[in-house]
């Protein structure tokens, strides 16, 4: 099997890790903070501000390997607290109307200043 390697400017980068792996007909894009990519810095203070652009970062991701946020089979959030689940649903439902990709959720197993939430993906391509 052939992986290939996703970048792309319009969303955060990180020499740890990919931005998203191309494998199988699948996309496999890592979690994305809510890190406006033009500045550096997180989004906003709240979880629905950085829900907003953890799904601007995984859409630039998706569009840079050719496929959508229609083509989201799977997503896995990541908060920091789980009260924000409603905060960050709310936004969430903007994003996804019908049809929504299957999903699972956790808490943030470490405490990274300001960071509320994260956002992993696998997609068709």
């Amino acid at each position: 099997m052939t992986r290939e390697i996703v970048e792309t400017d319009s969303a955060p980068n990180s020499p740890l890790y990919s931005q998203a792996v191309r494998a199988a007909g699948l996309l496999f894009v890592s979690g994305q903070v809510g890190q406006d990519p033009s500045t550096g810095k997180l989004a906003g203070p709240t979880v629905r501000e950085q829900t907003r652009q953890c799904l601007k970062n995984v859409k630039a991701i998706l569009e840079a390997a050719g496929s959508s946020m229609e083509n989201i089979v799977t997503a896995t959030f990541i908060l920091r607290n789980p009260d924000d689940f409603a905060e960050m649903n709310g936004e969430w439902k903007t994003w996804f109307h019908e049809n929504p990709p299957a999903r699972q959720g956790a808490s943030l197993p470490v405490e990274v200043e300001g960071l509320l939430v994260s956002i992993a993906v696998i997609a068709k391509e």
